[in-house]
């Protein structure tokens, strides 16, 4: 049997060398994800393996890697291989590979994989919640092996590899895999726990002639002059597909006010004024999250979220960083399982100065802040009447969503179109205190407006975006509820702002 020479790029090296049950490759197109597996699946079959290759959709082998294998076996040289047509067969060792459509038949998957050693699943971003469950338990080795394992003998535990691109976070590997893994890729490309291994791996990874020589370079330009960022960034740079349609922010709003307060032109102008205002989403139900933001300014200096604990642990952790941080004012969601914490939040600020307020994101008509307000005037504009806050917004989520978004749009016409923007008018996100800028992105990207027959804006709710499977925003919620403004409420509620509490 030949020596088998493979080059590959530096970002698979783990992947290669280092033994883990559940490995993901995860990045955009171009990025040689699926010929770098093929040559490591290709190396194992001639060593005499058995790998099923797999997919959640498969009704032809024409949709399986078969073709990529051959391709790839024929590139490096490696002798002995047979093309069956239903897979490829080392002659020498015996080793193989089959094909699989995940969906198909989920049923028959544990004694379809039960003592393969290796499971490649192609387009991991597709595989269904059903599918997933049925499959970590089938990949397993079979009764012989178990029993010689038990006696003491060496044996290899099958592995899974898994080569994908982002699709949304509400995918069965992005949920069971991926969410404890972005942080570390975001800040090194590599994550690693007793369970799994993921390397992010995109086509700015590649040796420059490689990704030139993959004649991919034109259409990469092209994508980037004519797609929409959100699209460009989900197909070439892996990220999460996470602009929808109706969305009221979009991505290239919201990478525009990473840091726009430290960029040379902008900091002196951005320097933070005013109080310091600290904001709580709380638990709505056993899945949801906790979320926390600070703003000072135009400055959202801190965004952070807590999974576990009860309601009222969760709110003493808000209280707790809100006093940390020096906040004036400490506003919550009060709608919902929030409405019951108002005694809690008194006695945490009591002998502080911090005076708090509950946001009613559901309050409208008179009702909701401003209501009496004219919204927007017309200018020089005389045949058009002005409207108020309250005939221009369905509620309060409404209207806080909304300016969150004018100020993501204005600051966006500053920082990349070079408009001048009034700075109290745009919004900065601080990294320094934003640790999951990528979470956020996905948040507050995928809030989408929801038309109705009243001609007022309303904004979809975490209900009716549930249904849509949209993960509750509670950093989003947060990150919005922080423009409440205590000076304007007081003054249109008609309240003392001084001795304002609630």
């Amino acid at each position: 049997m030949n020596q088998i020479k493979i080059e590959y790029v530096q970002n698979l090296h783990p992947i290669f060398t280092k033994e883990k049950r559940i490995k993901i490759i995860v990045g955009g197109r171009g990025s040689s994800k699926s010929t770098g597996v093929a040559d490591y699946v290709a190396a194992k079959v001639s060593s005499g393996e058995l790998w099923c290759c797999a997919r959640e959709t498969q009704n032809s082998i024409e949709e399986s890697v078969h073709r990529t294998l051959l391709e790839e076996i024929e590139r490096l040289g490696i002798y002995g291989f047979e093309d069956t047509k239903t897979g490829i067969k080392h002659l020498d060792t015996g080793g193989r590979t089959f094909y699989r459509g995940l969906s198909r038949n989920i049923t028959a998957l544990k004694s379809t994989l039960s003592g393969i050693d290796g499971l490649w699943i192609e387009e991991g971003e597709d595989i269904s919640h059903d599918t997933l469950r049925v499959l970590t338990a089938s990949v397993r080795l079979n009764a012989t092996d178990t029993a010689r394992k038990i006696a003491g003998e060496e044996i290899k535990l099958p592995e899974i590899i898994i080569t994908m691109n982002r699709g949304t976070r509400a995918g069965a590997i992005a949920e069971k895999w991926l969410a404890r893994a972005e942080r570390d890729l975001g800040r090194c490309g590599f994550y690693e726990d007793e369970n799994i291994m993921v390397v992010e791996m995109n086509y700015t990874d590649m040796p420059k002639g490689w990704f030139l020589e993959s004649g991919l370079e034109s259409e990469r330009r092209d994508d980037e002059e004519k797609m929409s960022r959100a699209e460009y960034d989900h197909k070439w740079g892996g990220t999460y597909l996470d602009e929808i349609e109706g969305t009221i922010i979009k991505t290239e709003w919201f990478d525009a006010a990473i840091d726009a307060h430290l960029k040379p032109n902008l900091a002196e102008i951005f320097k933070p004024h005013g109080a310091v205002i600290a904001s709580h989403d709380p638990f709505d139900d056993g899945n949801d999250a906790g979320g926390f933001a600070i703003r000072h300014g135009s400055i959202i200096t801190q965004v952070d979220s807590k999974t576990s604990g009860e309601i009222d642990e969760v709110c003493d952790w808000a209280t707790g960083l809100a006093i940390v941080a020096g906040a004036d004012w400490f506003t919550w969601d009060g709608d919902g399982m929030g409405t019951g914490l108002k005694r809690q939040v008194a006695l945490a600020f009591e002998g502080t100065k911090t005076k708090y307020h509950i946001f009613k994101g559901s309050l409208s008509g008179s009702g909701q802040d401003n209501a009496e307000r004219v919204y927007m005037p017309a200018g020089g504009d005389k045949d058009t009447q002005p409207k108020t806050y309250a005939e221009t917004f369905k509620n309060n989520r409404a209207q806080y969503y909304s300016e969150l978004a004018r100020r993501f749009f204005n600051t966006y016409n500053c920082v990349v179109k070079g408009k001048y923007v009034d700075p109290d008018d745009m919004i900065s996100l601080a990294s320094a205190g934003i640790e999951d800028m990528t979470g956020l992105r996905t948040q507050l990207c995928r809030i989408p407006r929801k038309p109705n027959g009243t001609g007022l804006v309303q904004i979809m709710s975490k209900v009716e975006m549930a249904k849509l499977k949209i993960s509750s925003p509670n950093e989003g919620d947060a990150v919005m509820m922080s423009l409440f403004s205590p000076t304007e409420a007081a003054q249109f509620k008609g309240l003392d702002f001084d001795g304002w509490n609630g």
